[in-house]
């Protein structure tokens, strides 16, 4: 099956969105909380990445998990469909434990819970589109029943973004599936719907406007409906209350509550059509090529981006009493380099060393 370069073009920028995001984060624990202030708007542009490139990066496992397996499934052939669940459960267990791994320089690592969300994906790709669906509802809704049932605050320390006992087995459970930073209850519901996603023809220039319209349109709303919920409920509350109203109601990823997961979700289909679109009508553009081969190395980067980006930064004392300017600025300067150092590898090498290995171990 022919590669969807949109697809790619599409994981380059949920890269990107992600090292902003963990810039941002790390300048935080760095230096504390005050250290990101900057221009109201500056603030505002980099809010719409928090939660929001991490899900777009989530949904495109499920496409892949898709695209990956759609030969044997279409088959229908039993056996065909057992080696791609190995396949998938190989590459589940090497990301879990490679991010396991990685925790230990990342606290706010994904790749253990991208593990999970892959162990869970083997097991739907043969069911039907229509179960899909309703299975990342019932995801979404079953978050919600356990934030009724649990206390979400256990372990955690927001000021710091750090976890109390993080390698303990209670805490690797809770932190694993109900409170971390990309849980499996209820963060699983994006590669889900991304394999329903992946299911859909968005080379199809009818299909991808529809996706594109619905994906906009019910991000939009549903920010916009969270935002007067928001507003019009926290105008005479209490100051507790109101940050209890924000987090409920709000689209903020920690807790992800039902309208961030819908908002965040929309996001990411709109701009996987955008790429898609993009990527067929502009091919042939300076910087297209570079873009795509950027997203082929995603896992790369986004381990390269901590040990080697921060990492530099940390060993340059440049982490400390930083700006939210600062951290936009050197994310930015990295991205850069990524894409000139991704086009320059794939011209002699076609895959990044940690997606070498992934494939070395998985087959």
């Amino acid at each position: 099956m022919t590669r969807i370069d949109g697809y790619d073009l599409a994981r380059a920028f949920a890269i990107f969105g992600m090292v902003l995001v963990n810039f941002k984060i790390a300048i935080a624990i760095g230096a504390g909380p005050d250290s990101v202030q900057g221009p109201d708007w500056l603030r505002f542009l980099t809010s719409l990445f928090e939660g929001r490139a991490a899900a777009l990066f989530v949904v495109l496992a499920g496409v892949g998990l898709t695209l990956g397996s759609r030969r044997a499934v279409e088959a229908g052939d039993s056996t065909q469909i057992f080696a791609a669940r190995i396949k998938l459960w190989k590459r589940s267990a090497f990301l879990y434990a490679g991010g396991l791994l990685f925790a230990l320089a990342w606290p706010a690592d994904i790749l253990h819970f991208y593990g999970w969300y892959i162990a869970v994906g083997a097991l739907l790709i043969s069911v039907r589109s229509r179960t899909l669906v309703g299975l990342s509802v019932l995801i979404v809704a079953g978050f919600v029943i356990l934030l009724g049932t649990l206390d979400y605050e256990v372990g955690w320390d927001f000021d710091t973004l750090t976890y109390e006992g993080f390698w303990t087995w209670d805490a690797q459970v809770r932190h694993l599936f109900f409170n971390g930073f990309h849980p499996v209850f209820p963060w699983l519901a994006f590669l889900v719907f991304g394999m329903w996603l992946g299911r859909q023809n968005l080379r199809a220039p009818a299909v991808r406007r529809r996706a594109l319209t619905w994906g906009a349109g019910v991000a939009l709303i549903t920010e916009t409906v969270s935002a007067v919920l928001v507003v019009t409920l926290t105008g005479e509350a209490s100051a507790e209350d109101a940050e209890l109203i924000t987090a409920l109601l709000g689209t903020g990823s920690m807790p992800p509550m039902p309208f961030y997961m819908v908002a965040a979700g929309g996001t990411a289909v709109a701009v996987i059509a955008l790429s898609v679109g993009c990527s067929e009508r502009y091919s042939r553009l300076p910087g297209h090529r570079a873009l795509v081969t950027t997203g082929r190395l995603a896992l790369t980067i986004y381990v390269a981006h901590v040990l080697l980006g921060l990492g530099l930064l940390d060993a340059l004392g440049l982490l400390e009493g930083q700006t939210l300017s600062f951290a936009v600025a050197a994310s930015a300067v990295f991205c850069v380099a990524t894409v000139a150092g991704a086009s320059l590898w794939t011209t002699r090498i076609e895959r990044g060393p940690l997606e070498w290995l992934m494939r070395r171990i998985s087959g």
